[in-house]
C-alpha cells in the first residue's frame, strides 16, 4: 500500500462469492483499497507478514481455523492492524470473545454494500480522530473516539425487506436438515413467496445453499441449506 493510498483492507472470507462481495464493497468506498483476499487463516498470516495493512475484514468460519483463533496469532504476531468482524456466527461467546480481542466491530451476514460502508466509514473517522495523538481533553472526546468506529443506525436490507423476518428464515435454515420455500414459510408463519425472497437472498450472499429436491411428482423444488 503506497502512502497516502488510503486504508488498506485485507478480506479473509471462504466462501469465493461473499469475497469477491465484499472485496468489490471494499473498493467501492472513498479512502479504501482491499489490497489482498486470503480464504484461510494460514493466507491471512501470509498475507499480513508480505506488507502492512490497515483493517482486516473477518469472517469467524474459517476452513483451517476459527475467527477468534486468529485474532490470537495476528495478536502474537505483533501485526499492528484492526480487525473488523464480517460473519453470520451469531454466538454471543464468539461476540465475548471477539471484544475481548479488540475487535472494532461486528457486522452481521447477510447485509448489503451501504451496510458496509456505514461500518468502513466510521473506522476512517476513527482513524482520523485518533491520527493526531496527544491527550483527550476529557471524558467526552473519549467517548466521541470509541463511539465513532460504531455506527448508530442500523444496518438496511434490500427494499421491502425486513430484518425480524430475515432472522425468523435464518434461524429457520440453521435449525432445519433441507428446507423448501414452502416449508420455511410454515416454520416462520409466512407465505412460499415471501420465504422464497429471503431464501434467496442468502442464497445470493452465499450463506446457504440451494439445490433441487428430487423424490416427488411434477417439478423438483428447490432445497436450502446452511453453509
Amino acid at each position: 500500500m503506497t502512502p497516502g493510498a488510503g486504508i488498506s483492507v485485507l478480506v479473509v472470507e471462504d466462501e469465493p462469492v461473499a469475497a469477491e462481495a465484499h472485496r468489490a464493497y471494499v473498493a467501492r468506498t472513498p479512502g479504501f483499497a482491499a489490497t489482498a483476499v486470503a480464504a484461510t487463516g494460514a493466507q491471512a498470516l501470509e498475507a499480513l507478514a508480505r506488507g502492512p495493512v490497515d483493517l482486516v475484514l473477518l469472517d469467524m468460519n474459517l476452513p483451517d481455523t476459527h475467527g477468534i483463533e486468529l485474532c490470537r496469532r495476528i495478536r502474537a504476531a505483533g501485526a499492528d492492524v484492526d480487525v473488523l468482524a464480517v460473519t453470520s456466527a451469531r454466538e454471543l461467546s464468539t461476540v465475548r470473545a471477539a471484544a475481548a480481542h479488540g475487535v472494532v466491530g461486528y457486522l452481521l451476514k447477510p447485509f448489503t454494500y451501504p451496510a458496509l460502508r456505514d461500518r468502513l466509514l466510521a473506522y476512517a473517522e476513527y482513524r482520523a480522530r485518533l491520527r493526531g495523538g496527544g491527550d483527550a481533553a476529557g471524558q467526552d472526546e473519549v467517548d466521541r473516539v470509541l463511539d465513532a468506529v460504531r455506527p448508530s443506525r442500523s444496518a438496511p436490507l434490500p427494499k421491502g425487506m425486513g430484518r425480524e423476518t430475515l432472522d425468523a428464515v435464518v434461524a429457520a435454515v440453521r435449525a432445519g436438515d433441507g428446507l423448501s420455500a414452502a416449508e420455511t414459510g410454515q416454520v416462520i408463519g409466512a407465505s412460499r413467496i415471501t420465504a422464497r425472497r429471503y431464501l434467496e437472498y442468502l442464497a445470493d450472499t452465499g450463506l446457504v445453499e440451494r439445490a433441487p429436491r428430487y423424490g416427488g411428482t411434477g417439478r423438483p423444488e428447490l432445497e436450502y441449506r446452511w453453509r
